[in-house]
């Protein structure tokens, strides 16, 4: 008897976008399908992932692969940000401010999948030039990785958490 094996449940996913793309060849166009992937276990790790594939369960599961090899973990202030940043890929640009408890997640599409599987309740964001999903998407993981915890900084620093706030 074969085992059967559990998928990941820890981790989340979602489909940012699904994109028919096409290539064109001497008999004429092959058309497939490109898809951006969010993962994330709503604990401050999340990753993105890009899959293209004819048809459109195969470039998700390529999507997710992908996505799960790209995680990240993200420095975090309870529900949310420690900090305003800005990141920018490309052309895009999002901007992300921390906001109080109970304001809960206000972002566009593209953020709010990375926001919301990232495990951040409350915070604001806005989307600048860039409309391109996979562009805002990575200028979204730029931002959060730039995230520094008041003990990252205050290690770099050589001084107590206590120091730093006064």
């Amino acid at each position: 008897m074969a085992k059967r094996f559990k998928r990941d449940s820890e981790f989340q996913e979602k489909v940012v976008s699904i994109k028919r793309v096409s290539r064109t060849v001497k008999g004429g166009r092959i058309f497939k399908f490109a898809v951006v992937v969010i993962v994330g276990n709503k604990k401050g790790k999340v990753g993105m992932g890009t899959g293209k594939s004819g048809e459109i369960p195969d470039a998700v599961r390529k999507g997710i692969e992908n996505a799960k090899k790209n995680m990240k973990r993200i420095a975090l202030r309870g529900t949310t940000i420690p900090h305003d940043i800005v990141g920018e890929f490309g052309a895009g640009k999002v901007l992300l401010k921390p906001a109080p408890e109970g304001t809960g997640v206000i972002a566009g599409g593209p953020v709010r999948a990375v926001v919301e599987l990232l495990g951040i309740k409350d915070i604001r964001t806005k989307s600048i030039k860039s409309n391109n999903s996979i562009n805002v998407v990575r200028a979204t993981l730029d931002g959060l990785t730039k995230l520094r915890s008041l003990e990252t900084v205050a290690a770099m620093r050589g001084k107590t958490k206590a120091e730093i706030l006064n």
